[in-house]
């Protein structure tokens, strides 16, 4: 039985393959603190509205990672399509965001 527990299915992630998914998430989580920084330091709130919209991208990467942790089980089979939900949401709130950057740059300044 202890043989059977250690063994791994065929469709398992590798362990560098686990380490660019760990570091990725991680960088996206370093990014998003990164920006909040920004958003203080230049007193332009908008950088934090680029940071809210970057949440449900992390959510999705989650997800994601948790999939391949039960080793792409049909038992946590919601989780494709609630990543793939996660991904559209969280492309259209950094749309957003982005535009909110944008719009904001362009304006002239107050005189």
């Amino acid at each position: 039985m202890s043989e059977k527990i250690r063994q791994e299915p065929n469709n398992a992630l590798s362990l560098p393959t686990w380490a660019i998914h760990v570091s990725s998430v991680y960088e996206w989580g370093l990014a998003m603190a990164l920006m909040w920084k920004y958003a203080d330091v230049t007193g332009n709130p908008r950088w934090k509205g680029m940071t809210w919209g970057m949440v449900p991208l992390l959510g999705g990467a989650f997800a994601a990672c948790t999939f391949h942790f039960f080793y792409n089980s049909d038992d946590v089979g919601f989780l494709v399509p609630l990543q793939a939900f996660l991904t559209f949401a969280g492309n259209t709130t950094l749309a957003i965001a982005a535009y909110r950057i944008y719009a904001a740059a362009e304006k002239p300044a107050d005189p």
